[in-house]
């Protein structure tokens, strides 16, 4: 039986010049991108009429073509705009994904297995996708990990690193958990399998320091300053499991959901504490009153 391609809920893909409704055909057999995974993407949400950050994640996906050694044919400004015309399409009623791309369609001359920048090519892909936010989730630690600049592209945001993520969460829901906490290749944590993590105790938030293992995200980043602005001590730093298992909270950030607070990791249970629920606070405060709108 035919796998049933059709897009899942309401989406549109800008492509060529060209909007299309459902999930239009890209690519072939034997595209670089489905053949050697030359994909890079982002991810910016809208809701209640705004697009929070939309901006930088336009100008990341940029950065990861180049990263992934590919050609970025698109100015983040037009991606932005493009973005807007996207959302314009849809009812407003649910929140949208949007989700830039770049892949490379052919290899070079001579080495297939490299992808030749001039084949590079871009689509825009928004689709309902309602939000997730303050909803609990739990944790447990993750046999697998992060690797290392030097085994794989982690200075993008490549579709060829998330296999590794998938099935962190296929093993974690096997024992009965929403998602895994992951460490590095020198067993420190660094995130879980779908989001940037962070922990509270006494009263200080702490963050995995950023060490090109893993994505440093733009919501993560929005979070550490919002935190810090309202007053809060906020801690860049290498963390052990040990340290997250005597947290007082732990709370998961990622454009997808925003703030997920973590309520078991393990063995051990977990409220959701009182600078989780402001983190969450700041940001939609933050979001509601600065963040860009159309025009």
């Amino acid at each position: 039986m035919a796998v049933d391609t059709s897009a899942r809920t309401p989406t549109f893909t800008y492509v060529d010049g060209e909007w299309f409704a459902g999930n239009p055909p890209l690519i072939g057999p034997v595209s670089h991108a489905m053949w050697l995974g030359s994909t890079v993407f982002d991810g910016a949400r809208w809701f209640d009429g705004i697009a929070p950050d939309l901006d930088l994640h336009c100008q990341r996906v940029n950065r990861s073509a180049a990263n992934m050694g590919m050609k970025a044919t698109m100015a983040a400004e037009e991606i932005e705009r493009l973005a807007w015309e996207g959302i314009a399409k849809f009812d407003g009623k649910t929140a949208i994904y949007i989700k830039p791309m770049y892949w490379a369609e052919h290899g070079q001359m001579g080495s297939v297995v490299a992808a030749d920048p001039e084949s590079t090519r871009f689509a825009l892909c928004l689709f309902e996708a309602p939000m997730h936010t303050a909803k609990p989730s739990s944790l447990t630690l993750s046999p697998f990990r992060r690797p290392t600049p030097e085994c794989a592209m982690t200075d993008a945001k490549t579709g060829s690193l998330y296999p590794n993520s998938g099935r962190m969460i296929i093993d974690a829901r096997k024992r009965g958990f929403d998602n895994a906490l992951v460490r590095d290749m020198n067993g420190n944590v660094v995130e879980t399998a779908s989001s940037n993590v962070f922990m509270v105790k006494d009263g200080v938030v702490f963050t995995p320091a950023a060490n090109r293992t893993f994505l440093a995200g733009i919501t993560r980043a929005r979070i550490m300053g919002l935190l810090r602005q309202a007053g809060f001590e906020v801690r860049e730093v290498t963390l052990s499991v040990e340290d997250f298992m005597n947290a007082d909270e732990i709370f998961q950030t990622g454009n997808y959901s925003k703030v997920v607070p973590v309520t078991r990791l393990d063995d051990a249970q977990f409220q959701e504490g009182p600078v989780t629920r402001k983190a969450l606070e700041l940001y939609m405060d933050w979001a509601k009153s600065t963040a860009g709108t159309d025009g």
